[in-house]
């Protein structure tokens, strides 16, 4: 068994290092905060993401058979309807998924 001063340095070590990695990402993003490039960042971002999600999501779309479009298609309409009616992302996005996993699964489509 080890002595006690060894597993008081163990656990005082670990509490240190595990104190150090949780500031860390404060200490981290405190200047931050005041950057440009961040603010810019974060205005932009959420626009660019949509759009890769989109070109993600719609790359397989079926184009030849109108059928299996409509699903994709309607979903996405709701999603853009979402958005532009609340601005609201997480509504958007719920409501895009809702109406496409309904009409998938009551059409039959998948």
């Amino acid at each position: 068994m080890p002595e006690t001063p060894y597993v008081l340095a163990a656990v005082a070590v670990s509490a240190g290092v595990t104190w150090a990695l949780r500031a860390l990402p404060f200490a981290a993003l405190t200047p931050l905060r005041a950057s440009r490039t961040v603010h810019y960042l974060s205005t932009r971002m959420p626009a660019g993401i949509m759009v890769i999600i989109l070109v993600y999501c719609l790359r397989d779309l079926p184009l030849t058979n109108p059928v299996r479009l409509c699903a994709p298609l309607l979903a996405l309409a709701a999603t853009v309807g979402l958005h532009l009616w609340r601005r609201n992302a997480l509504l958007s996005i719920l409501g895009g998924t809702t109406v496409h996993v309904a009409l998938a699964s009551t059409l039959h489509l998948h």
